[in-house]
């Protein structure tokens, strides 16, 4: 009955709880008229939400007062830099409803999402509406951000001077990079209705100094030169083929000794502990049909087939992890 739970943060998230609370203290009766809730509902939703650890709350009955808790304060409240709310609120608008598609999916193999009602791909609905984009970068953001900064502190940039990130949204990749390594210059790569999003946020960070943009489709042009090229998210929403082709792209990008990093919630190589790369895997079923996550010695095999010497991969933390490949 995990949905049970995993709706009543979606709602949470929906209706404002956690922003509309953000330093306070309310009782019920006050945060339920401030989000519009009937009576019904409001205790037996608070204190689930209690129950769940996402609020605290201060005494019992009518007259106790709700607030956030403090993880919830800084990764829920949307004015809170940390805020992943934004994966979660695409969570709620698009993906709740398909997942009640996975049997369709796993009989048919074809994809659960907007394709049904409307004929056009995922990527091609998306792009074609700006705010359903703009909550979905918005959600890329929060789910991958702190998988960047860990990333970018991690890895050793000391040998390199030069990053392309390829499909980087807003450019958190890029901007994680520029942050902890003043030495390297970087440029995120993505459709040309994205990039001036890009732009805009390098240009708040104070960082368009070193972070540059660059319109790319990455299955009909080269992915520019660079002795790092960097993929976060982006090599599981295609089919092994695509995969391919975007790896031996890579691999044309970078010098001798250059390094091609995906970041994803990699698989574990025996396929029985990484559940959410699991879910995953079913999820890029659900978008796109043909699409599949993968496990770090599946990268290790393409990555070889396509010339580079060596892989490796570090963990990041959760069910992430960065899989590199040295030319």
């Amino acid at each position: 009955m995990g949905f049970w739970s995993s709706k009543t943060l979606l709602s949470a998230i929906e209706l404002g709880v956690f922003t509309s609370l953000g330093g306070e203290s309310l009782r019920g009766e006050e945060l339920g008229s401030r989000l519009g809730l009937h009576p019904r509902g409001i205790w037996d939703f608070l204190d689930a939400l209690v129950a769940l650890k996402l609020l605290g709350r201060e005494g019992d009955g009518r007259e106790a007062r709700y607030r956030n808790t403090e993880d919830a304060a800084r990764y829920l409240v949307r004015s809170s830099p940390h805020y992943i709310g934004g994966f979660l609120e695409m969570a709620n608008a698009r993906l709740y409803r398909f997942w009640g598609e996975l049997t369709e999916a796993l009989r048919t193999g074809k994809p659960q999402n907007e394709i049904k009602s409307t004929g056009a791909p995922m990527f091609a609905e998306l792009y074609s509406q700006p705010e359903r984009l703009e909550q979905f970068l918005h959600a890329m953001a929060g789910f991958s951000l702190r998988n960047f900064e860990i990333f970018a502190d991690k890895f050793d940039f000391s040998r390199y001077k030069t990053l392309v990130d390829v499909g980087g949204a807003e450019g958190q990749l890029s901007m994680a990079v520029a942050r902890r390594h003043p030495h390297m210059k970087c440029i995120t790569t993505d459709l040309g209705v994205v990039e001036p999003i890009a732009r805009k946020a390098i240009a708040a960070a104070g960082l368009s100094d070193r972070v540059g943009t660059m319109t790319l489709d990455f299955f009909a042009e080269p992915i520019p030169k660079a002795d790092v090229v960097t993929m976060g998210m982006i090599l599981h929403d295609w089919n092994l083929e695509k995969k391919k082709h975007l790896i031996r792209s890579a691999y044309q990008a970078l010098p001798p000794g250059g390094a091609f990093v995906v970041v994803e919630a990699l698989i574990d190589d025996e396929r029985r502990k990484n559940v959410f790369g699991l879910m995953m895997s079913l999820n890029m079923l659900i978008e796109f049909g043909e699409a599949f996550d993968y496990t770090g010695r599946d990268f290790d095999g393409w990555c070889r087939e396509a010339g580079f010497q060596r892989t490796e991969t570090m963990y990041l933390r959760g069910a992430s992890s960065a899989a590199i490949a040295y030319r």
